[in-house]
C-alpha cells in the first residue's frame, strides 16, 4: 500500500457534507484497504465555520471554498453545495488545477453536465455523480458501464421521495394533497419550502441525467416536461383504484420506437398495480429500465437523506481515489448518438378524463364524437350520478395509447360542449 495519502477536499458541510466527513474519519483504515492508500480530508469549505460539526477537525474547516478547490496538492474534491453557483465555478477550478471530481449536484449537472464533462475531459480527470440520482440506489453506474453494450428503450421510476410519500398517504388514509404535504413537512420528508419536490423540478433534473446516459444523447434540464402533484386529488386517487391502479409521480423517459428520437417527462401518472412500481411506498424511490438484451430490471431503495447519499458519495470516492493511483480514468461523457429530444405533444401515451356533465339523453354521443375527430379512440367509459344532484352526473373516459397532443386537443374541445359543465381532472396512464 503507498503511504502517502491521497488529499480530498469537501465542498460543503450539511447533511450528506457532515456524514461523508464522518465515514471518511470512522472508516479510514478499511477505505485505505479498499484504494490501496490512505485517504486524508484535507480541508472543510463552509458558510458559516461557527457552526458545530460533530466529527470535523475545526482546524480543517475554511469560509474560502475557492482556495481550497484550487489547491494544488488536493487529488479528489467533493460538491455538496448544491444549486449552481458557486459549485459550477468551484468544480471548474479543481478540474483545472488537476483534481477529480465527486458532486451529488442534479441541477448542476442537469442544468450544464455536457460543458462539466468537456472540461473534465480536458484536465483528464474523473467526473462522478451516482449520488445525484436515487442517492444509494446504485442506478447511474449500471446504466453508464453495465449496460453500455446494450440498447436501452425505456427507464420509468419514481426519484423523488417526499412525492411518492405524499401519493402514498393519499392513497392508504384517503388525505388531501394539502394534509399529505402537511404530514410530509411535519416528519421531515419535505422542506419547508417543497416547490422543487412537489412541482417535480427535482425528479426533472433526474430525468434528465438518466435520459443522458441512458440513451447515449445529450438532455436538458430545459428538455424535460415537468408537471407536479398539486391538481392530483382524493378522488384521482379512488379512480385509480378503481382500475386496479396507484398514481405516481414518474420520471419517464423513453426512445421512440422508430429509434430516431428520444422523450424526457415528469408528470403524476396512474400504473397498474400489477407493475413493480406500484408497490413502492413511503419515502423509497425505485427505477424500471427496459433494454433489449437485459430486459427488465429494477433497482430499488432509499433515494434520499444523509448516510444513503453520502453512501453513494464514498463508493465515487474510492473510485475516484483508485484511477489516481492506476494513473488510469474513468468513462466520461457518452453523447455519440445526439439524438434529438421530441417534444411532450409527441409522445404516444393514455388519458383517464373526468367530465362533470349534464346528465341527459345525447351527451355521451357528443363526447364521443369529439374523441372520433381528433382519432382518439375511447378504451372505457363509466358514468355516475352525482351526489345531491338531479341534472348533473361524472363521466370517467379513459382513452386508447395517442399522441399527447391529440388527447389534449380533445380535451380543449370537451371543454367547448355546452353539455361538459367541467373538466375535473386529467391523468395519463402508464406502465402496462
Amino acid at each position: 500500500m503507498r503511504t502517502r495519502p491521497l488529499k480530498v477536499a469537501l465542498l460543503g458541510c450539511g447533511v450528506v457534507g457532515s456524514e461523508v466527513a464522518r465515514i471518511m474519519t470512522t472508516h479510514a483504515e478499511d477505505l485505505a484497504q479498499r484504494i490501496g492508500a490512505p485517504v486524508e480530508l484535507a480541508g472543510v469549505a463552509v458558510r458559516r465555520p461557527d457552526r458545530v460539526r460533530a466529527g470535523v477537525d475545526p482546524a480543517l474547516v475554511t469560509t474560502d471554498a475557492a482556495g481550497l478547490a484550487a489547491r494544488e496538492d488536493i487529488d479528489v474534491a467533493v460538491e455538496v453545495i448544491g444549486g449552481l453557483e458557486p459549485a459550477r465555478t468551484l468544480i471548474t477550478s479543481a478540474f483545472e488545477h488537476g483534481a477529480s471530481v465527486v458532486t451529488a449536484n442534479k441541477a448542476l449537472l442537469a442544468e450544464d453536465g455536457s460543458t462539466l464533462h468537456e472540461s473534465a475531459e480536458k484536465y483528464g480527470v474523473d467526473l462522478f455523480y451516482e449520488a445525484a440520482v436515487a442517492a444509494a440506489i446504485p442506478l447511474v453506474r449500471p446504466l453508464r458501464e453495465s449496460l453500455a453494450g446494450d440498447k436501452v428503450n425505456r427507464v420509468l421510476g419514481i426519484v423523488n421521495g417526499t412525492t411518492n410519500f405524499i401519493l402514498d398517504r393519499m392513497e392508504s388514509t384517503g388525505a388531501g394533497y394539502s394534509e399529505a404535504l402537511d404530514e410530509a413537512t411535519a416528519l421531515g420528508y419535505a422542506e419547508a419550502d417543497p416547490t422543487a419536490d412537489v412541482e417535480g423540478f427535482d425528479a426533472a433534473a433526474k430525468a434528465a441525467i438518466l435520459a443522458g446516459i441512458a440513451f447515449h444523447t445529450r438532455v436538458r434540464l430545459d428538455d424535460v416536461h415537468r408537471e407536479g402533484l398539486a391538481d392530483v386529488t382524493a378522488a384521482d386517487i379512488a379512480s385509480a383504484k378503481r382500475m386496479g391502479c396507484t398514481v405516481k409521480l414518474l420520471a419517464i423517459c423513453e426512445r421512440a420506437e422508430d429509434g430516431r428520437s428520444v422523450t424526457a417527462r415528469v408528470h403524476p401518472a396512474m400504473i397498474p398495480l400489477s407493475h413493480p412500481l406500484a408497490s413502492v411506498r413511503e419515502a423509497y424511490n425505485a427505477v424500471f429500465v427496459e433494454s433489449e438484451a437485459a430486459g427488465q430490471l429494477m433497482f430499488y431503495g432509499p433515494g434520499a437523506g444523509g448516510s444513503p447519499t453520502a453512501s453513494a458519495v464514498l463508493g465515487d470516492l474510492v473510485a475516484a481515489c483508485r484511477n489516481k493511483l492506476s494513473g488510469g480514468k474513468g468513462p466520461g461523457e457518452s453523447a455519440y448518438a445526439q439524438l434529438p429530444v421530441s417534444p411532450m405533444g409527441e409522445v404516444v401515451t393514455r388519458y383517464h378524463i373526468s367530465l362533470d356533465v349534464a346528465d341527459k339523453p345525447g351527451v355521451l354521443a357528443q363526447v364521443a364524437t369529439v374523441f372520433a375527430e381528433h382519432g382518439v379512440s375511447i378504451d372505457t367509459v363509466r358514468q355516475k350520478g352525482k351526489e345531491g344532484a338531479h341534472d348533473g352526473a361524472w363521466l370517467v373516459v379513459v382513452t386508447h395509447r395517442a399522441q399527447d397532443a391529440a388527447l389534449g386537443a380533445t380535451v380543449e374541445a370537451l371543454r367547448g360542449l355546452d353539455t361538459v359543465r367541467g373538466v375535473a381532472s386529467i391523468m395519463r396512464v402508464e406502465g402496462e
